[in-house]
């Protein structure tokens, strides 16, 4: 990639989910999941509804190197949970739920709260 990779993401981040694969923490084989996500930069953020006991953090927990596709675009990235009660905790939080909200019919309040943030460092040369 070149350039400042949070300028050329910039136009990645109406993409409506970012596919994650992550390396089986018992398996060792490749795990994807489509997911929910907003950009910050070179961040990506995303919100664990099911915290800790999700099987994609418990694999990134394990090993943080994952795999990312936005749109038409391959990246790695460096994941990890994000510090709680922090300001990119509270960043986060906002991102992730001001792109959805809008276009949800549900209430998406109480999944703000208690999803376990996460962040995705994208690497700047993939």
């Amino acid at each position: 990639m070149d350039g400042d990779p949070g300028t050329a993401l910039g136009a990645l981040g109406s993409e409506d989910y970012l596919y994650l694969t992550t390396i089986g923490r018992v398996s060792g084989t490749p795990h994807r999941i489509e997911i929910w996500f907003a950009l910050s930069g070179a961040t990506a953020y995303l919100l664990s509804g099911g915290g800790e006991r999700s099987d994609w953090v418990r694999n990134l927990r394990a090993d943080p190197s994952v795999g990312v596709r936005i749109g038409d675009r391959d990246f790695t990235a460096t994941a990890r949970v994000v510090d709680p009660a922090t300001d990119e905790d509270a960043l986060a939080r906002r991102l992730v739920f001001d792109k959805y909200a809008p276009g949800y019919t549900g209430d998406l309040t109480d999944w703000r709260a208690s999803a376990l943030p996460i962040a995705l460092d994208l690497d700047e040369g993939s």
